[in-house]
């Protein structure tokens, strides 16, 4: 069987009526590869009086990956990023030992109905490079390999696919695909890495033969080639990878093979001892119910 478990996922909702959709970490698969966490939000149309703005918070032992279909959002970290992401492009940001970060509504938005609709992923970082510097690294959208054939096109985001590589590097075999296709277009997909994962963006796609409804994670079989079809216009991400060295920790935005790190971080958090994000004076404070 080639989709071997469906993850159907959960609404939450980060402030402001910010709603997403979160697939990973689940009950039955805490990590896809490296890819630990998977939240969609949108489409959405953002009215005027909308504050979706991310307030500074604290990341360790990740990277997160931002990929926007619609909207736009400033990007702001504590090594000096300033980043409007847009979408298309591929904007990776490395955690390692600790960074902190902001994502707020681009000034020319604010103020203005706008539509808003993208993913936020994390890699959780192999345990060798959990303690690595802290870095971001922005991709723009022309700067992403595609393929293309009859009524497919493939945006090969992170990794390599169909003799394409990404210049996006990572710290293990990561996979991260966009893929289009047009009504009655067929995709065989081949050497897929160890684990991998299927969710549709727009559209219904059946992989061969299973209908895959929206809003439903598909893990896969990747022992075999699989192809994947539609009978109208849809859209899909495959997300994979090798998998992870060992059991996470996971607890608010912190990440790591180490739960006495995740106890060091909320405190470090807690007493400001994390560096700012210059020309930010708020924050989110760390919440009530984290580890000591």
């Amino acid at each position: 069987m080639t989709v071997t478990t469906l993850i159907k996922g959960h609404e939450k909702d980060l402030g402001g009526g910010f709603v997403v959709r979160r697939y990973l970490p689940a009950a039955v698969k805490q990590a896809v590869g490296p890819f630990i966490f998977f939240d969609h939000f949108g489409p959405v149309d953002v009215p005027a009086d909308a504050n979706h703005d991310v307030r500074p918070h604290p990341h360790i032992g990740l990277a997160t990956v931002t990929y926007l279909f619609e909207g736009a959002m400033d990007h702001r970290d504590s090594v000096g990023s300033v980043q409007r992401i847009e979408p298309g492009a591929i904007n990776w940001m490395t955690a390692g030992r600790g960074i902190v970060h902001s994502e707020r509504t681009p000034a020319d938005l604010v103020g203005v109905p706008h539509r808003t609709h993208g993913l936020q992923l994390w890699a959780a970082l192999p345990v060798a490079h959990e303690e690595s510097a802290p870095g971001f690294c922005h991709t723009p959208a022309d700067a992403i390999p595609e393929y293309t054939a009859a009524g497919v096109c493939v945006r090969v985001l992170v990794g390599s696919a169909f003799g394409l590589t990404s210049p996006v590097q990572t710290y293990s075999p990561t996979l991260y695909l966009d893929v289009m296709l047009q009504e009655g277009a067929e995709l065989a997909l081949e050497q897929l890495p160890a684990e991998a994962a299927i969710y549709p963006i727009s559209g219904e796609i059946s992989v061969d033969g299973q209908a895959l409804a929206l809003h439903a994670m598909a893990l896969l079989d990747t022992a075999a080639a699989l192809k994947v079809s539609v009978h109208s216009e849809a859209r899909f991400v495959l997300i994979g990878g090798a998998a992870l060295d060992g059991h996470r920790y996971m607890s608010w935005n912190f990440v790591s093979s180490r739960k006495e790190r995740i106890v060091q971080a909320s405190a470090d958090w807690e007493a400001q001892r994390f560096d700012a994000v210059p020309g930010e004076t708020e924050f989110i404070p760390l919440p009530a119910r984290l580890p000591r």
